[in-house]
């Protein structure tokens, strides 16, 4: 098999694989970030049309401009905007669109009468400003997307304590990776000849897309499925970022009195060492409401709910690597501290205690030897 067969095979397996996850995503089997998924099936489906061109060529064996037709290229326009509302949803699955989101039909709008004017003719400027504005929008909502994916992750530190699987890390690398590939090819395409660099182009878009389908499909609901306690923690998230929150929401006294029950119960019932500890759970136990629970730690601590309660779990794994006659393994004592994964005791364990809990355990048994 040539690099032409093995590419046009490559084409193949991409179109077939963003059409099909496009299908899971849309249909959404496991019913989770329901909104979040919708639009980001649309996405997939949009992105899998930039490969019709060549697979409408294998397929008839003559040329296919597929690309050429108006509303094609109006319709693959929108395919930053889509998955921008997809981030969009995932990071806030209560997200309403109001009258003010107009704004962005701004610039669909604007490339819309791009093609048209090309289309009567005019098409030497209207050609080069439809370009820019493709480049445009799609920098604009990919560089939105990742700040807001960004912004995300320090979000959900205020009310769970295990991040791993709700921190949409995935879509931050795909941003990343898709970003570098796409300066790589218009590079290419300025300086080189652009058809020579279609096999590797198309080779690390299969292995994204394969990358795209295992982790999106893992991705489990990131907030709590009653709407209610949804939308408290996302107004929590919200108030955490503005000015307003310096402002008392109960007195130094009540304040004290729940800091001290806080501390009694993280001391007694050692909540922390459940993995989904939140911010809900911890709030319930000394019934107070989680906007106060938050006020109290923030406040009262001068961390975020994910600090203070690792806080806890790191202390509780210090003690076990202590002990040298353990027998569990360092696996075993992260899920005893209460973390859920290996990588993210190392990665947490390592940021408040500045080794690695081998490091750490290695450091003790030297010191008793």
């Amino acid at each position: 098999m040539n690099t032409s067969e093995l590419n046009s095979f490559i084409v193949i397996l991409i179109y077939g694989s963003l059409v099909l996850l496009s299908l899971l995503k849309l249909a959404n089997p496991l019913k989770v970030n329901r909104k979040a998924n919708f639009w980001f099936g649309i996405f997939l489906f949009l992105w899998s049309t930039f490969w019709m061109d060549e697979v409408l060529l294998l397929v008839t064996g003559s040329t296919v401009e597929f690309h050429s037709l108006l509303v094609v290229r109006f319709v693959q326009f929108l395919t930053p905007i889509v998955f921008y509302f997809s981030v969009l949803f995932y990071t806030n699955p209560s997200f309403v669109f109001k009258g003010t989101d107009l704004k962005f039909l701004l610039l669909p709008v604007a490339f819309l009468l791009c093609l048209l004017c090309a289309e009567l003719g005019y098409s030497n400027p209207f050609e080069y400003l439809s370009v820019i504005l493709i480049l445009v929008q799609a920098l604009f909502y990919t560089g939105l997307s990742y700040i807001i994916i960004r912004r995300h992750q320090k979000k959900i530190q205020q009310f769970s304590s295990n991040t791993e699987g709700i921190n949409l890390n995935w879509l931050e690398y795909i941003i990343v990776v898709l970003f570098i590939v796409n300066i790589i090819y218009v590079i290419y395409n300025l300086f080189y000849d652009p058809t020579s660099l279609n096999f590797f182009i198309n080779a690390v878009f299969l292995l994204v897309i394969y990358w795209v389908a295992y982790y999106s499909l893992k991705q489990k609901e990131i907030y709590p499925l009653e709407e209610k306690q949804r939308r408290e923690l996302i107004s929590i998230d919200e108030e955490t970022e503005k000015e307003e929150v310096k402002k008392k929401l109960i007195s130094d006294e009540e304040l004290i009195k729940i800091k001290a029950q806080l501390e009694s119960i993280m001391a007694t019932r050692r909540p922390y060492l459940d993995s989904e500890l939140n911010l809900i759970k911890l709030a319930e136990m000394l019934s107070v409401s989680t906007h106060y629970m938050s006020y109290v730690i923030n406040t009262g601590f001068g961390k975020n709910f994910f600090q203070y309660v690792n806080g806890y779990r790191v202390e509780y794994a210090k003690t076990l690597l202590k002990n040298t006659e353990s027998k569990f393994s360092i696996l075993g004592i992260a899920y005893e501290s209460g973390f859920n994964s290996k990588t993210s005791f190392n990665t947490t364990f390592k940021k408040m205690t500045g080794q690695t809990p081998s490091e750490f355990k290695n450091e003790v048994q030297v010191y008793k030897s």
